[in-house]
């Protein structure tokens, strides 16, 4: 087999087009194509509907594209291992929750890049649940995500705990409520809160349904201070991380408020494949350096 073959195959399904995997790849697109066919007839079989848009791998192209993910992999811990300089090399693709993005973009980013310069970082942003769905495909190498608390990884990953990150409840602030606020109460409240898919609004749904209650989307938005923005409009009552809400620059327009046996909070934790191989190493730089600016940010 010819690894530039499969190379372009996986970046033709990752990035879901010819002419994305020649951008990737640095080469033409029939240059890629060519290698898509050379790898079909040495396994005889075709890899990718060409007729779907973006190109979806067929049946046997999603078996090849997993196989051939971890075969890549054991190449590139190959070459690491046998290299007489030790350099990590290659590429690491970790997935990011919208809930990290604060902490995870900053200094353990910026560890793993300064202690594995040879090493190509990709982060990819996304939910909870799809990273792991990913990570366990072989998409991704490494996962920071947030589940609600009371609730962990597959037992097919290997899962570090990050520890329980708090939510706060925020509405205006010359919004009328009382001193603390039942299920009932919020029923009747609309939510600005993430689009579906969001690991976290499921539980809140959840807990309404088995209330018997409804859960009312007033708007569905991703980047929090726009969520922020609007429950201080008065357009319905938000989540937010304590840091979050104290590093706003509309904070003065938002009040947190209690809700009666309901203390929700998620927790933090870093997910990948066994084993890690030659990414062992920079995974568990990223997890440390995650894991301080996580204190950090709590004892603000």
């Amino acid at each position: 087999m010819n690894t530039h073959d499969l190379v372009a195959f996986v970046a033709v399904v990752e990035t879901g087009s010819i002419v994305a995997a020649s951008a990737r790849l640095n080469l033409t697109q029939p240059g890629v194509t060519r290698r898509i066919q050379n790898l079909e007839e040495m396994l005889g079989a075709q890899l990718l509907d060409r007729l779907s848009k973006p190109l979806k791998p067929t049946a046997a192209g999603i078996e090849a594209y997993e196989q051939g993910r971890r075969l890549l992999r054991m190449l590139d811990d190959l070459k690491s291992g046998v290299a007489n300089d030790g350099v990590v090399r290659g590429e690491f693709r970790l997935g990011l929750t919208p809930f990290l993005s604060e902490a995870g973009l900053t200094g353990p980013l910026d560890a793993v890049r300064g202690e594995f310069p040879a090493l190509a970082v990709r982060v990819v942003s996304g939910w909870s649940p799809n990273h792991m769905e990913r990570v366990s495909r072989n998409e991704l190498d490494a996962a920071a995500i947030c589940l609600p608390d009371g609730t962990s990884p597959p037992d097919d990953l290997v899962a570090d705990d990050l520890g329980a990150q708090p939510v706060v409840f925020v509405v205006a602030r010359d919004m009328k409520t009382p001193k603390s606020v039942d299920l009932e109460w919020l029923s009747r409240t609309g939510w600005v809160i993430n689009q579906d898919g969001c690991g976290f609004r499921q539980t809140l749904k959840r807990h309404f349904d088995a209330a018997h209650l409804p859960f009312n989307i007033a708007v569905e938005a991703l980047d929090s201070e726009l969520r922020l923005s609007l429950v201080a409009r008065g357009l319905g009552i938000g989540l937010v991380t304590p840091v979050a809400l104290k590093r706003s620059p509309i904070r003065s327009r938002l009040k947190a408020v209690k809700i009666a046996d309901f203390n929700p909070a998620v927790r933090a934790w870093i997910v990948h494949r066994p084993p890690a191989g030659r990414l062992a190493r920079p995974i568990e730089v990223f997890r440390l350096a995650l894991d301080r600016e996580l204190q950090a940010l709590m004892r603000e």
